[in-house]
């Protein structure tokens, strides 16, 4: 965690007009930054600490894109997105932070009231010329205050509080339907008996990666017949009889490379030649 870049989020951010859910994606990924505003917090990490959607994090961060105060890159792991990598606009924040200190009231009120240390020297010397200054034998000059500005404490960046697990659960539980019917093609509603069997899959710790491949598996196993492609469907592709088997398939698959339907099952002859090289090297004699 950046303590420097953390103020200058809650500083310069606000200052400068980002508020709600955007100013607490940027908090959160200065708590997981370093010095350099470089951070790979997940998605779904973000969305449950600040209490917000998935779809709502992705949208908040793709404008803090636009606008300049972040960029991002996307990494791969195999076959799989792993988590992005985010880069703070760390420059920007500095210089929206110090303006925002510029111009704040308590900065105004310094530049044009003397300080009290000030005072008390204009007074010392107002009283040596009449004479009447005496300067203590020993010890520190009493009219100066050596305690910090309790205005210079700055209070600690409160955490959101923790979403309810069922609201994180049925989010993503939406996001797997949505999967399931943009590879399929189908209009399930976001209904208790279209995600009741998603969010059962999900609760006992499986992930949202883990669902979207077995839906990935079972297009590339059923596309081709519309007989067996009926049961693309949630009660039967996540019901709690057959989910572990297709899981188990699914995850073989996916090490395998994701190989076609054509494919599946044939094995390569090993005692099959290409055709012949009837070239002759250069330097030898036909």
């Amino acid at each position: 965690m950046s303590v420097k870049i953390s103020s200058w989020v809650w500083d310069g951010c606000a200052a400068s007009g980002v508020k709600g859910t955007k100013l607490l994606i940027m908090a959160r990924l200065a708590d997981f930054s370093n010095d350099d505003g470089v951070s790979w917090c997940g998605i779904d990490t973000i969305a449950r600490q600040i209490g917000a959607g998935r779809s709502t994090v992705i949208t908040a961060i793709g404008e803090l894109e636009r606008d300049g105060w972040l960029t991002r890159k996307e990494r791969r792991n195999g076959a799989r997105n792993a988590t992005n990598i985010y880069t703070l606009n760390v420059a920007k924040l500095r210089e929206s932070a110090e303006a925002a200190d510029r111009h704040s009231p308590d900065s105004e009120r310094s530049k044009s009231e003397p300080s009290e240390s000030e005072r008390s020297k204009s007074e010392r010397s107002e009283n040596a010329e009449k004479g009447d200054f005496h300067s203590p034998e020993s010890g520190p000059d009493p009219s100066v205050n050596s305690k910090h500005d309790p205005s210079d404490i700055k209070t600690p960046c409160r955490v959101p509080p923790e979403p309810d697990p069922e609201v994180v659960i049925t989010d993503q539980a939406i996001e797997v339907l949505s999967h399931l019917n943009l590879i399929s093609g189908s209009r399930y509603q976001k209904s208790r008996s279209s995600l009741e069997n998603i969010r059962a899959r999900l609760r006992e710790g499986n992930s949202v990666d883990d669902l979207k491949l077995v839906i990935d598996l079972k297009h590339e196993h059923w596309h081709d017949n519309d007989e067996q492609y009926q049961y693309m469907r949630p009660e039967t592709l996540f019901g709690p009889k057959k989910f572990e088997s297709y899981l188990q398939s699914a995850l073989r698959w996916d090490k395998k490379g994701r190989p076609l339907r054509e494919y599946w099952g044939r094995k390569r002859d090993i005692m099959t030649f290409g055709p012949v090289d009837t070239t002759i090297p250069e330097g030898f004699r036909g």
